[in-house]
């Protein structure tokens, strides 16, 4: 006992066992690093888990939030692109100074032997039977049946419907008659000398006090004379977009803005 109480006080005060001290703290390191090895392994797989679930906690919210954002971007593409129709529609009638309202389509019927639609104004809106209808682009048809809430339409293409149109670039009167297809109309009665040519724009004549006059119809599409027959066989495309159109214009004539 006294004489590691010696050594001690001989340590302290020359510092004779420090050297031994370090080559066996350099000894026992690996030692302690094995023993503290599993708790620091533990301490790393806990913290890298608490991490990773972190992260993947934090992904699922911005998938989320890009999910709502997208959500919301489609609504606003829908609105903008309502916005651009609706605009499209008004400016249609910008020409005129005619009353109109639109209308939206509930309905459509495109049997082979009847094309209809059906819109969500009535006459509590003050359509009334005969009602000319137009998109962004060009005539649609008029209004047949008309009820408080809703009314029905005949479309141009319908095979018992026919437009007073006249060639834009001469103004030459003709009809427009429907043929039960969507994609074209047909141009009867015209003599094989009629100066009628592929691209001529079909407007509203404003005869038969229906539809009021300068819309567009249709365009020319074909032009068949056969010198055996005594008129044109003539074809055009419509220029409404019958197909696409979700919202009508039903236009006033003028007159009847001006007597409101």
């Amino acid at each position: 006992m006294a004489i590691s109480v010696s050594l001690m006080t001989l340590d302290h005060r020359q510092h004779h066992l420090e050297g031994i001290r370090a080559g066996l703290s350099v000894v026992v390191y690996p030692l302690q690093y094995l023993v503290d090895l599993p708790f620091a392994i533990g301490g790393w797989a806990s913290e890298s888990l608490s991490t990773r679930t972190t992260l993947l906690n934090e992904n699922r919210e911005l998938h989320e939030k890009q999910l709502a954002l997208e959500f919301k971007l489609q609504k606003f593409e829908a609105l903008e692109n309502e916005n651009l129709r609706l605009r499209s529609l008004l400016q249609s009638s910008s020409r005129k100074w005619e009353r109109v309202l639109i209308a939206e389509l509930l309905q459509v019927d495109f049997d082979p032997f009847r094309h209809m639609v059906l819109l969500n104004k009535g006459s509590n809106d003050d359509v009334f039977e005969g009602h000319p209808l137009l998109d962004a682009h060009g005539i649609v048809g008029q209004v047949i049946h008309v009820s408080p809430l809703s009314s029905s339409a005949i479309l141009v293409t319908d095979p018992s419907h026919a437009t007073p149109v006249q060639v834009n670039r001469n103004g030459l009167r003709t009809l427009a008659v429907g043929t039960g297809e969507e994609e074209y109309l047909d141009i009867p009665h015209l003599p094989n000398n009629a100066d009628i040519k592929v691209g001529d724009l079909l407007v509203t004549s404003g005869l038969g006090l229906r539809f009021p006059p300068g819309y567009p119809v249709a365009t020319v599409s074909s032009v068949e004379r056969d010198p055996a027959e005594p008129f044109a066989r003539v074809q055009a495309t419509p220029m409404a977009h019958l197909k696409r159109t979700r919202e009508v214009l039903l236009v006033w004539p003028a007159e009847e803005g001006e007597k409101e």
